[in-house]
C-alpha cells in the first residue's frame, strides 16, 4: 500500500487562497485531526485548522474526497487557507505532524499525477496533458493541452489501436487453422484495412505535429553582421525595446531572447551577436559574444540571415555575408533584406524577403513565412498538445503498418511476419497512452511535473 503524501499545491508567494493536498489511504484521521470532525465527501466545510494544542491556526474550507471518486483514486484532503507563505508552511508542518502515525510524507514532483495514472484515473498522454496545461504559453496551446487532457488524442491513439487489433486477430486466425481455408486477403479486405489504418495514422500525426508547436514553438534566431538591424528586429517582432539599438559595431555582445507568438504559435526568437572575421575583433567580450551566436544558430529551428540593403552593392560587405551565409546550416535560412525604407533597388533573390524594422513594412510578411517555415497550418478545432515522444511513437507504428503493407503486396504474403508487425504498431501507439511503457519512462516524465500535482 502507497504510503500517503501531501504538498502545497498552489504556487509559491503571496496569494488570496493556498491549497494543501494530501493523498492517501483512508485519510479521516489526518483531516479529524485538522478539522475537529468528520467531514461530509465532496461538500466544503468552512471552519478552523488546528494545531496540536487545539488553537487555530486558520479559517478555510476542506474538502474530502473518498477513493475511488478523487483525482489520484485515492482518498483526497484539500484545505483551502489564506494564501501566506509562512501560514502555508505552518498548515503543511501541522499535517506532517499529525499524519506522522500513518506514514506521511512529503510528495514528489508529479506524484500526485502519478498516482492518478497508476489508478487508471488518467492515461499517459492525459497526465502528460495536465503539465502541459499548466505550462501553455499561449491561448491556443491551452486549449489544445485541454482537449488532449479530455481525451481527444487518447481516443484517436485507442481507436487506432483498436483497428490494428481487429486485424491481427484475423491475421493470427489465419495462422491458427489453415484447415479452414480462410481467403484471408479477399474476404477480410486486409489491404484494404491496412491502407486506411495508414491513412488515419497519418491524419493523427499531422494534427499531433501541429500540437507538437504549440507545446514546444520555433526556435528562430537572428543572424547577420553588426549594424544590420538584428536588435531593431527583434524589438520590432517583439513590440517592445528588449535590446539596445545604437550605430556603433559591437553593441550587442550576448543572446537576448524573447518568446512571441502569431496565430497561438510560441516563437521563441533570439538575437545575437554580430557576426564578424575573429581577426576585426579586437574586444574578448564581443569574441565570446560571437561564439554564443554560432551555437545558438546550431540549435535554431530557423536562422534569420540578416542583410542589409543599403550596403548591398559593397565589396567587402557582400563578401563578408557569403562567408557567414556559407557556415549556416543548410535548409534551416531565410533571408531578409533589411533597411527597406532607405534603399533605393530591391532586387531580391528567390525566397528572400525585404522589410524595414525601424517602420514594420514587410513584418506581416515574415510572420508568414515563419508559420510556414514551421509546418503550421490555420488552427483546426481537433488539434491537440503533443510531444516528440509522441511523434516518434506514431513514426514507429507508421514504420511497422507500411512494412505490413509491402508483406501483404507480395505474391506468397509471409503472414507470421505480417501479425508481428502488427503487433510491433500497436505496441508503439500503447507507449503513447502508457499501456506500454518503462518505468524509467514514467520517472522522467512526472518529475519534471511541478509539486503538488
Amino acid at each position: 500500500m502507497p504510503d500517503p503524501i501531501i504538498a502545497i499545491a498552489t504556487a509559491p508567494g503571496r496569494g488570496a487562497v493556498g491549497i494543501v493536498r494530501a493523498s492517501g489511504p483512508d485519510l479521516r484521521p489526518l483531516s479529524h485531526a485538522l478539522c475537529g470532525r468528520a467531514l461530509r465527501p465532496r461538500h466544503a466545510h468552512y471552519g478552523p485548522f488546528l494545531d496540536a494544542a487545539g488553537l487555530p491556526l486558520d479559517q478555510g474550507l476542506a474538502l474530502y474526497f473518498p477513493a475511488p471518486h478523487s483525482y489520484t483514486g485515492e482518498d483526497v484532503l484539500e484545505l483551502q487557507a489564506h494564501g501566506g507563505p509562512v501560514l502555508l508552511q505552518l498548515l503543511l508542518a501541522r499535517c506532517l505532524q499529525a499524519g506522522a502515525g500513518m506514514g506521511l510524507r512529503l510528495a514528489r514532483p508529479g506524484e500526485f499525477t502519478e498516482r492518478a495514472f497508476l489508478n487508471d484515473k488518467l492515461d499517459l498522454a492525459q497526465a502528460e496533458a495536465v503539465a502541459d496545461l499548466i505550462d501553455a504559453s499561449t491561448e491556443a496551446a491551452a486549449r489544445s493541452a485541454g482537449r488532449a487532457l479530455a481525451g481527444a488524442f487518447s481516443q484517436r491513439v485507442t481507436t487506432l489501436s483498436e483497428g490494428i487489433v481487429r486485424l491481427r486477430m484475423l491475421v493470427e486466425a489465419t495462422l491458427d487453422f489453415p484447415e479452414e481455408d480462410i481467403d484471408f486477403l479477399q474476404q477480410a479486405n486486409a489491404r484494404g484495412q491496412l491502407a486506411a489504418l495508414v491513412r488515419a495514422l497519418d491524419r493523427v500525426t499531422d494534427s499531433a505535429r501541429q500540437g507538437a508547436l504549440l507545446r514546444d514553438g520555433l526556435r528562430v534566431v537572428l543572424a547577420g553582421q553588426p549594424n544590420v538591424g538584428k536588435s531593431s528586429l527583434l524589438n520590432a517582432l517583439a513590440g517592445a525595446e528588449l535590446a539596445i539599438v545604437t550605430p556603433i559595431p559591437g553593441t550587442t555582445r550576448d543572446r537576448v531572447a524573447e518568446t512571441i507568438q502569431v496565430e497561438g504559435v510560441p516563437l521563441h526568437v533570439i538575437d545575437t551577436a554580430g557576426l564578424r572575421h575573429g581577426d576585426d575583433v579586437q574586444d574578448e567580450v564581443e569574441r565570446l559574444g560571437i561564439g554564443r551566436s554560432w551555437q545558438a544558430i546550431g540549435d535554431a529551428d530557423v536562422v534569420l540571415m540578416l542583410h542589409d540593403l543599403t550596403r548591398r552593392g559593397e565589396p567587402a560587405y557582400a563578401a563578408a555575408d557569403a562567408a557567414i551565409a556559407a557556415q549556416l546550416p543548410a535548409g534551416a535560412i531565410l533571408h531578409l533584406f533589411n533597411k527597406a525604407d532607405l534603399a533605393a533597388s530591391q532586387d531580391l533573390p528567390d525566397g528572400a524577403l525585404a522589410l524595414s524594422a525601424r517602420t514594420g513594412a514587410g513584418l506581416d510578411a515574415l510572420r508568414v513565412a515563419l508559420l510556414e517555415r514551421a509546418g503550421w497550418q490555420a488552427l483546426p478545432d481537433g488539434v491537440f498538445i503533443a510531444r516528440a515522444r509522441h511523434l516518434h511513437a506514431l513514426a514507429l507504428a507508421r514504420t511497422h503498418l507500411r512494412a505490413g503493407q509491402d508483406l501483404l503486396g507480395a505474391a506468397a504474403p509471409a503472414l507470421d511476419l505480417l501479425a508481428e508487425e502488427l503487433r510491433l504498431a500497436h505496441r508503439a501507439l500503447g507507449e503513447i497512452t502508457g499501456q506500454f511503457s518503462a518505468d524509467d519512462l514514467l520517472g522522467e516524465i512526472f518529475s519534471r511535473f511541478c509539486i503538488g500535482k
